[in-house]
């Protein structure tokens, strides 16, 4: 079994309703290749979903989010942060720690 299974059934049960679920997609399809730990923490999304963000990011400064615009974001959030607790997932194993 993949160590990447938990995560990819976290990201597939969570309901995107946005655009991010592109984000989503990319991300799952990554995991089911069976990446190293080293290829986990390295792992970024494409310049499309990192453009995307930062304008959603400068919208939100402005204050000039749509309530659609705002739930994707939100999304994105939640995106980050699974990738950011599967990073640290992945450090544990190459730190021997797992």
């Amino acid at each position: 079994m993949s160590p990447w299974l938990p995560t990819v059934l976290e990201l597939s049960l969570v309901r995107f309703k946005t655009r991010a679920v592109q984000t989503v997609s990319e991300i799952i399809t990554f995991l089911s290749t069976g990446p190293s730990p080293d290829e986990v923490v390295a792992c970024t999304v494409s310049e499309r979903a990192q453009q995307r963000l930062r304008r959603l990011l400068a919208l939100n400064e402005a204050g000039l989010l749509s309530l659609e615009e705002q739930a994707e974001l939100d999304e994105m959030e939640q995106i980050e942060h699974i990738m950011i607790m599967l990073k640290a997932q992945a450090r544990k194993q190459l730190a021997g720690n797992v």
